[in-house]
């Protein structure tokens, strides 16, 4: 049925006069303009999120430098191995 709605032009037009007359001239361009803000707020989310996934793909491939200090209450470190985490693999 929507397939034959968009290929005759006659019924397309009857639906817009249909959809005037249900909501009546003065509330369409309001509606407009709510729909048009709520697809820049729906857009800028979107690119928002693409942005903190990159954001993360970056700071997880960063290699982070630090320095092992003698922590007097757990007594003294000796070792000069670097440290190495195994929780993120």
């Amino acid at each position: 049925m929507a397939r034959g709605l968009f290929d005759n032009p006659v019924m397309l037009l009857i639906l817009l006069l249909i959809i005037i007359l249900l909501f009546g001239a003065p509330k369409l361009p309001g509606m407009a303009r709510s729909l048009g803000q709520s697809m820049r707020i729906f857009k800028s989310e979107v690119d928002d999120m693409k942005k903190d996934g990159k954001n993360k793909n970056a700071s997880a491939t960063t290699p982070v430098e630090g320095e092992v200090i003698n922590n007097p209450s757990h007594g003294s470190v000796s070792s000069t191995d670097p440290v190495v985490d195994n929780h993120n693999k």
